[in-house]
């Protein structure tokens, strides 16, 4: 026996049938760091530092790094191999220019400001090199908007601007944000980047890294036999 369709809208007990209320999809996160997360982006580290010319070595005025994707026992030769190769790239690049380095699995982007100044970003692979020159930028502008020109009487190394940086750093971890930069940085698409794919191909004809390590005073003796032992190994710390 067939149901009118009147029955067909009683619920139990003879109450008026109501279809349940449509379920509301569940709000999605909206775009931001755990992005870069998930597709693997990773801004290392981000520094400033003095340039000198290219017969002495360069001051270091502070940096932030976020090594938590490295084994605890690695991270202070991590720092130490940062410091060094950062110091190493300034040193070989001219006023007025920007240079890519890639080491490993990791860019070491370095760009030297007409004034001395000089900004470093070390991203894994995945990171945009346009939004990491974009963070050296603004790290750069934030030191000099703070500080002014106090570099250029830096007679050593401080860490005057670690503040400043670690603000940047965990800002641009979501490369989206360092692209919103770019939009008012006319001037990143007029000067060439030059990209070196290793960083021996930015050493002086005659200088090894090998000879750098074991005079650097970055590296402890700690981090020179890390990085001996990870080169012999192949060993998975990229960074060394």
């Amino acid at each position: 026996m067939m149901r009118s369709d009147k029955q067909c809208d009683v619920g139990p007990h003879g109450a008026p049938f109501s279809p349940p209320a449509p379920t509301r999809a569940p709000r999605q996160p909206s775009p931001g760091p755990w992005v870069a997360r998930l597709l693997g982006m990773k801004l290392t580290a981000i520094g400033v530092l003095r340039w000198n010319g290219d017969a002495k070595e360069p001051n270091v005025l502070g940096f932030a790094c976020d090594l938590s994707n490295f084994g605890y026992f690695q991270r202070g030769s991590v720092r130490d191999f940062i410091t060094f190769t950062s110091r190493t790239i300034v040193q070989r690049t001219q006023r007025g220019q920007r240079q890519t380095v890639q080491h490993e699995d990791y860019f070491i982007h370095v760009h030297v400001k007409e004034s001395g100044l000089a900004g470093v970003a070390v991203c894994d692979q995945e990171y945009p090199q346009r939004a990491a020159f974009s963070v050296v930028t603004r790290a750069l502008e934030d030191y000099g908007a703070k500080f002014g020109d106090a570099f250029r009487s830096a007679s050593g190394d401080g860490q005057e601007a670690t503040p400043v940086l670690e603000q940047c750093l965990a800002r641009f971890q979501d490369p989206a944000q360092a692209d919103k930069l770019t939009k008012i940085q006319r001037d990143l698409d007029e000067t060439k980047v030059i990209l070196h794919k290793t960083i021996e191909s930015v050493l002086e004809r005659g200088e090894k890294l090998d000879h750098l390590v074991e005079k650097s005073s970055d590296l402890s003796l700690a981090s020179q036999m890390f990085y001996k032992t990870a080169k012999r190994s192949n060993s998975c710390c990229k960074m060394m």
